[in-house]
């Protein structure tokens, strides 16, 4: 069973997506067991709040650019690139959700670019600066060089997570990983994507493995997306890792919230879509 202390791990837990260090690749670096997911579905089933409509979901953005010095390689993206995400992510959430920016703000702090992470005094003190209320976003740009943060592409709260630690909401993701950064095969702009879909509620794609996949009381929670039974990498083509009648379809390496290239994802499911929406008008609103 389930301590109060353990459940409120669980909902304030952060989802981390692995970066690269030279060749790069997606992972997740933080494990909830599956019965404490299911206690945190419980809680959400009993206390939901329907989406009214989906195309009601506006997020404000306040975006944090935290650089070790003022040049590009130091972290101090353009107005132009956040721009460019902004627009990433009306793109990728195709008007189902819409994102608008709210602010912008600059501190130069090599500490934290460097090191700032999962449960570092850097990222605390970073994240000091939230602005905004449980339904806008806060996005904090980074170097992610050392300590918990070091080879990290981006992690995220889930929103089940502000009640309990409001101040700590919102998503780091690597600053290079905005549409024209250096990351190779990862500076498209889907980490953000796939972040925020954490923000939204949203689980990975192989959540469960097989036996997790393709309904709404297991695995990722969504029943529209194809049975997966491990995260994908690159863009493969006809993966398909549940085999049988029990599970139809490929794997979904399209989609958002797996782990293949930027380049590779190009969509959510309308189960993903109303799943998000149902968290959001749940703990955003």
């Amino acid at each position: 069973m389930l301590t109060t202390t353990s459940l409120t791990f669980l909902l304030t837990a952060s989802v981390v997506l692995g970066g690269p260090t030279i060749a790069r690749h997606r992972g997740c670096a933080t494990h909830i067991e599956p019965e404490d997911i299911v206690v945190a579905e419980r809680h959400f089933d009993a206390n939901k709040t329907e989406a009214e409509k989906i195309a009601n979901t506006a997020v404000k953005v306040y975006w944090h650019v935290i650089s070790k010095d003022s040049t590009l390689a130091g972290g101090n993206i353009p107005d132009s690139q956040i721009a460019s995400q902004i627009q990433t992510l009306n793109s990728d959430y195709a008007g189902n959700i819409t994102w608008t920016l709210a602010n912008t703000n600059r501190t130069v702090n090599a500490d934290w670019f460097n090191n700032a992470g999962p449960s570092t005094s850097q990222q605390t003190a970073m994240k000091a600066s939230r602005q905004g209320g449980k339904g806008d976003l806060n996005v904090y740009s980074v170097g992610f060089v050392n300590g918990s943060g070091a080879g990290l592409l981006g992690y995220s709260t889930f929103p089940s997570s502000y009640s309990g630690a409001p101040q700590d909401d919102g998503i780091v993701i690597l600053f290079s990983s905005v549409p024209g950064g250096s990351t190779n095969g990862y500076n498209l702009g889907r980490t953000l994507t796939h972040e925020s879909g954490h923000w939204l509620g949203l689980y990975h794609t192989f959540q469960g493995g097989c036996a997790g996949s393709g309904t709404t009381t297991a695995g990722d929670y969504v029943a529209d997306t194809p049975a997966e039974s491990s995260a994908a990498s690159g863009c493969p083509s006809g993966r398909d890792t549940c085999t049988g009648t029990s599970f139809p379809g490929a794997d979904p390496v399209t989609n958002f919230m797996d782990y293949s290239s930027d380049a590779c994802m190009t969509q959510f499911s309308a189960g993903q879509m109303a799943r998000a929406t149902t968290q959001f008008s749940t703990y955003r609103t």
